[in-house]
């Protein structure tokens, strides 16, 4: 287990946990995070899936790209897999990733054999007002100014913001996230808003034969925590949500979080 490669694949920056031979679980973080926002449940995946971690195109130690858009990012994540020889695969998203996930769905269904999406929100109707804190630092005029002198405790902030519980942000998501440039941060919120205003998750879920996961905190501040039930209406969909935990459940839930996970990944359910 803790297998780490650095290695670049289709521009993207990919660790390995767990033994290569079992089955592949591929986790795709959200918006302003990296793979390492997973942490805290890898632990547990590993001991029985082969773990790959995608930092996507401009997060993370992942160098940026011509286009942030949900499916060119979706393709350029599907050769990614390709490239490493993974199919089918369990899929996990954390928030916009579970759009890159459907997306990869979308394009590629002989890739995913299920899909987990975890405080993904299903449209842009159920998006919450923002905390004040988060606005400052994600909107102009503020934004970009407050961006370049974030210090460790502003981006430890920013996570916690939309946490319902305290948690203990890694070290190593702090430095990604450093990492993520203002313009390109802003361009994936404007792209992942696109994708879902064309059409909701739960109906683009419902064109394909798949299983899926939805896990929601039951105290999220970023989506409505009653959105999850959107979701009721997609066939071979389970919804599942956590008592008092926000948007982060693998930061403040880990342990729920992960055996929902380890249970879908191997029954589908």
């Amino acid at each position: 287990m803790g297998i780490y490669d650095g290695k670049q694949v289709h521009g993207m920056h990919v660790v390995h946990d767990g033994p290569r031979e079992a089955p592949p679980l591929v986790l795709i973080h959200g918006s302003g995070a990296a793979g390492s926002s997973w942490g805290p449940v890898v632990p547990a995946l590993a001991s029985r899936y082969h773990v790959i971690r995608i930092d996507l195109p401009g997060h993370g130690q992942s160098p940026p790209a011509p286009s942030y858009g949900v499916p060119e990012q979706a393709a350029s994540l599907a050769a990614a897999l390709d490239e490493l020889g993974l199919r089918p695969v369990a899929v996990a998203g954390h928030s916009s990733g579970g759009y890159i996930a459907t997306a990869l769905a979308e394009q590629r269904p002989d890739l995913v054999g299920s899909l987990a999406l975890i405080s993904s929100g299903p449209s842009p109707e159920a998006l919450l007002p923002q905390p004040v804190f988060l606005r400052a630092l994600m909107d102009p005029p503020l934004g970009p100014l407050l961006w370049r002198v974030r210090s460790d405790a502003m981006i430890r902030r920013g996570v916690t913001a939309v946490c319902s519980r305290p948690v203990d942000v890694p070290d190593d998501l702090v430095a990604d996230v450093r990492g993520i440039d203002y313009r390109t941060f802003r361009t994936v919120l404007r792209e992942n808003g696109a994708y879902i205003a064309e059409r909701s998750v739960p109906a683009r879920l419902t064109a394909l034969d798949v299983p899926v996961l939805v896990i929601f905190g039951a105290a999220d501040p970023r989506w409505d925590p009653s959105s999850a039930h959107h979701y009721d209406t997609v066939p071979k969909a389970r919804v599942e949500q956590l008592p008092g935990v926000g948007h982060f459940p693998m930061l403040e839930a880990p342990e729920a979080t992960g055996e929902l996970l380890l249970r879908f990944a191997a029954t589908g359910r």
